[in-house]
């Protein structure tokens, strides 16, 4: 089926042709479009063998290391297909793949997030794998929430390939000089251990407060860890005014009240955060799974990680799976390969090594590469208690244009907690439209 003819929806809305040009159009990807995306990506080896197409948007050293270990071993257990990979930067992935799927040169295979499945699906972008997968004996190592980000009016779109975890980072060197036995369980012991380990004359602190861009999500988490959720089963507003003001004034007042944070926490953002754990600016900082190859290349044995603490209402961290999809395979079976070849504990486990992304295969979390390395414990323990990221209607715009600039204004001093909420719960109103 083509784009002209589809008729999937979208928030409710048909999603057809002239929509996606105008998302294309928005994405800058109408170059693309001029620049020959014509071709069907997977095609036949002049070898007699198959050749699979993979858009990606790995950009880190650490990623492409990982890639690379997974293509060496992908091409070990299947010497008859050649695996092409085209890296695609995130800004611009969406722009061209919404190109290549009007212009007929999807690739074979495409990494797929969770929040741009439901977009690629109404593209008729993806092809649905629940047939493939009810004959896949290692469908079950998998549980049901890593397949949830990928699953769209009942269909499933993509296969699990690594996780995000949220956790906490802290100094495992700082906490001996201070006397602190173990990281906090609960939101909190942190407060009361991020001020122990404050220092401003020695220019340390106790956590690196992400207000920047990005912050915004784990404030809410912490809203959601006393004990309010965001949207009801609806995805219409339920936001508790209360208890969402209470996280908010413990949050920020660690910067706020205590200066527990450094100064720039307003502005700072990923790389801030990390700079100052890295160099010893502070003692604490909540990330993912992710950074964990940067931070320990730079610190080593000197940190520890521990699951995300808990609040009065709950204790409330991220899983995040990324999956692969087929777009527009030429040869399903070789593609189905490919996929499917992320799903192996050797697979999974040498991609950690490389990049830190954990397996969401569970049994990967009995092998003693994982077991017998202390640091991976809390990522393990997560995935019994972790959620995935809010994914309601409006959550996007909500979070990052209406959340991010309240939390700011808390943190500099132009807003009160209670301000800031009222703030958030009519945005939450609007954009949910309920």
């Amino acid at each position: 089926m083509t784009l002209a003819t589809t008729g999937r929806t979208l928030g409710g809305a048909r999603f057809n042709r002239r929509q996606a040009l105008k998302l294309a159009a928005a994405g800058g990807a109408g170059l693309a479009l001029a620049g020959g995306l014509g071709r069907r990506s997977g095609v036949r080896a002049q070898d007699g063998g198959s050749r699979v197409t993979y858009w990606h948007h790995f950009t880190s050293e650490t990623e492409m290391a990982g890639l690379d270990r997974v293509l060496a071993s992908f091409a070990v257990d299947h010497p008859g297909i050649e695996v092409v990979p085209e890296n695609i930067p995130n800004a611009d992935f969406m722009a061209k793949f919404t190109s290549a799927a009007l212009a007929d040169g999807l690739p074979d295979t495409s990494m797929v997030t969770a929040d741009r499945v439901r977009d690629m699906v109404a593209m008729d972008a993806l092809t649905p794998i629940d047939a493939r997968l009810a004959e896949w004996e290692t469908r079950d190592a998998f549980p049901e929430t890593a397949w949830s980000g990928a699953e769209v009016d009942g269909s499933t779109y993509g296969v699990p390939a690594f996780m995000f975890v949220n956790w906490l980072y802290y100094r495992r060197d700082w906490f001996e000089e201070a006397g602190i036995a173990a990281p906090p369980q609960t939101w909190q012991e942190f407060g009361d251990i991020a001020r122990q380990l404050t220092d401003p004359a020695q220019g340390r602190y106790g956590f690196g407060l992400r207000g920047g861009d990005g912050g915004e999500g784990y404030l809410i988490d912490v809203i959601e860890a006393f004990g309010t959720p965001i949207v009801d089963e609806q995805g219409c507003a339920a936001l508790d005014p209360a208890a969402a003001t209470e996280a908010l004034a413990f949050f920020a007042g660690l910067l706020t009240d205590d200066q527990a944070a450094p100064p720039s926490a307003p502005g700072d953002s990923y790389r801030q955060i990390m700079e100052a754990f890295r160099t010893g600016q502070t003692g604490m900082v909540l990330h993912h799974t992710g950074s964990l190859k940067e931070i320990t290349d730079a610190l080593g044995d000197k940190v520890m990680t521990a699951p995300i603490p808990a609040g009065p209402g709950g204790q409330v961290a991220r899983v995040s799976p990324l999956y692969n999809g087929l777009a527009q395979p030429e040869d399903e079976d070789a593609a189905w390969a490919w996929l499917t070849h992320w799903g192996k504990v050797d697979t999974e486990i040498a991609f950690l090594e490389e990049t830190g992304y954990f397996p969401p295969n569970t049994e990967a979390s009995t092998d003693p590469r994982i077991t017998e390395t202390p640091i991976y414990a809390a990522a393990t323990e997560t995935l019994g208690f972790g959620s995935l990221p809010p994914a309601f209607a409006g959550y996007p715009g909500w979070s990052k244009q209406t959340v991010l600039p309240a939390f700011q204004e808390v943190l500099t001093g132009a807003l009160t907690p209670e301000a800031a909420v009222e703030r958030m719960v009519a945005g939450l109103a609007d954009e949910t439209g309920c």
